[in-house]
């Protein structure tokens, strides 16, 4: 097993863990809605250089293609409103600025975005859901935005085939409680490149959870940055990676504002010669940060040979007046030992193995607090097992 684990930074230096050296501050990235300001990335791009370029093609390649935006099934309980957002027509683009290519593809290509607003003070007890089905070539931009002390729950459903570029845009308004819970479940054939980035306000409690499971390339960059003081934020996945897939996710905490709380989780599977996953960690404490706790966690477990996990966190740290800065990152194979107690318990070899990598996943996926959705990842994770367990058998017969 590979650990690296930093209970508490080093202040007053930048401090980086892993192969990645970022070159100069994250905070320093070019932005643009212009798509040419974006070029083709190459394998030499740091950015891109653990991504699946090949099969990312159709999405960078989009810059091009006709307007088509995926198709949206809204289900809002009532109190919530829903429209439309032009380019440019706010809050639309305030808090999102594109990165890369593929988030300037999705913007510049989505001519109206959704808008889903929580008014203020709502106490929005139902999920707010939002089915996005992707096309051959397909976009989407969708903004979320919570009013002053609002609550809301809002789960994104991604489906479907073809090559889907996406935007989520979030706006956490001051005192608001948001949860966002953004599910991969492409058809095998897809490929998703998505961009994800709120603004939290004073006060106001963020959580994101992605979860990917389908798909053959997925690449989801997820950034959250504040907007005033006593903001927290929590970004949580979950991703098992079989044969053929390749899972990459990028989480970017901007500690920009004071006494702001962040925390990191990500655990995921690997099941396949050919199964790949990424997960790049970046947490970035800016001068202005004073009194920030930060912590951000990454896990793999693998499960068979050829099967390949990276996993780089990275921590800067500019100001010295800080609570807490740290990070840890694991990537194992399958516990022989764990097996063995197991199987000497009589328990079969498929069960035991579906109980650890549930076990795995369980501390996670309860922290979700959708118990429809809870119990569906469980369903899946258990027909993502058993698939792993025929292809286990025959290559072992």
């Amino acid at each position: 097993m590979t650990t690296t684990d930093h209970s508490q930074a080093t202040a007053d230096a930048a401090h980086t863990d892993g192969a990645v050296i970022p070159e100069g501050s994250r905070g320093e990235r070019f932005t643009s809605f212009d798509v040419d300001a974006f070029e083709q990335p190459t394998p030499r791009d740091e950015d891109y250089r653990f991504s699946a370029l090949r099969d990312l093609a159709p999405v960078l390649d989009q810059a091009d293609a006709p307007v088509d935006g995926a198709e949206y099934d809204v289900q809002a309980p009532e109190g919530v409103s829903t429209g439309t957002l032009a380019i440019g027509e706010a809050p639309r683009g305030t808090v999102l600025v594109p990165e890369d290519r593929i988030a300037a593809i999705a913007s510049a290509g989505t001519a109206e975005a959704l808008h889903v607003k929580v008014p203020a003070d709502a106490q929005v007890t139902e999920p707010i859901r939002v089915a996005i089905t992707g096309k051959a070539a397909s976009r989407s931009h969708i903004v979320i935005e919570t009013g002053t002390h609002a609550e809301a729950t809002v789960i994104l459903e991604h489906r479907g085939t073809g090559a889907h570029a996406g935007n989520v845009e979030v706006i956490v308004g001051d005192g608001s409680q948001l949860e966002i819970v953004s599910l991969q479940q492409w058809d095998d054939d897809a490929v998703h490149g998505g961009t994800h980035h709120a603004r939290v306000g004073r006060d106001a409690t963020y959580k994101h959870v992605a979860v990917s499971l389908g798909g053959k390339a997925v690449r989801l960059a997820v950034t959250a940055e504040y907007g005033g003081t006593g903001g927290s934020a929590e970004l949580l996945g979950l991703y098992y990676s079989d044969s053929g897939q390749h899972l990459e996710h990028r989480t970017f905490i901007d500690h920009n504002a004071p006494k702001c709380h962040s925390n990191v989780a990500y655990k995921g599977a690997l099941a396949g010669k050919t199964a790949r996953s990424v997960w790049i960690g970046d947490v970035l404490i800016r001068a202005a940060a004073e009194g920030t706790d930060t912590y951000e966690l990454n896990r793999n477990l693998v499960l068979t040979d050829g099967a390949r996990a990276d996993s780089v966190p990275n921590l800067e740290i500019e100001t010295g007046e800080i609570e807490g800065a740290g990070h840890a990152s694991a990537t194992g194979r399958f516990d022989d030992e764990q097996m063995f107690y197991l199987r000497s318990r009589g328990i079969s070899e498929e069960k035991a193995r579906k109980l650890v990598v549930r076990g795995f996943f369980a501390d996670l996926i309860q922290q979700i607090g959708v118990p429809e959705v809870e119990a569906g990842l469980m369903r899946e994770i258990d027909l993502e097992l058993e698939h792993f367990e025929e292809e286990y058998a025959e290559e072992t017969e």
